[in-house]
């Protein structure tokens, strides 16, 4: 009993070292979204502010005919927009993703369709 209570609490340790790792390596993929929660009007406001950022150009992906442009509405446009903000400028740690929090950290990659969230691993 005392041999497998001792395997199983290896089995903890390295598991939790080796996510521990990947954190502090920056092994993690994270991409930026916007909350459901969100006004509309801060949504809106985070996409004027995302895209007009110097290394965020949105204009490929949400343009008229931009593979993410539909579901036209705000809560997507954000979180694409926030997305490639946050993948710019992702060297400032998690405070990239705040947006005055409305935004939140996915290990969950958001992509649909033609529409593929930038992700800029290892930065």
């Amino acid at each position: 009993m005392a041999k497998a209570t001792i395997s199983v609490l290896f089995l903890i340790l390295f598991f939790i070292s080796v996510g521990i790792s990947a954190l502090v390596n920056g092994e993690e993929n994270y991409w930026c979204v916007a909350k459901p929660s969100s006004e509309e009007i801060l949504l809106k406001n985070n996409v004027d502010y995302a895209c007009t950022q110097p290394n965020v150009n949105c204009d490929p992906v949400l343009g008229m005919g931009g593979p993410c442009f539909y579901p036209n509405t705000a809560i997507n446009h954000a979180s694409v927009a926030m997305n490639l903000y946050y993948q710019a400028y992702k060297f400032l740690g998690p405070s990239a993703c705040d947006f005055g929090q409305s935004g939140l950290l996915s290990i969950k990659d958001p992509s649909y369709h033609d529409c593929v969230y930038a992700l800029v691993p290892g930065r």
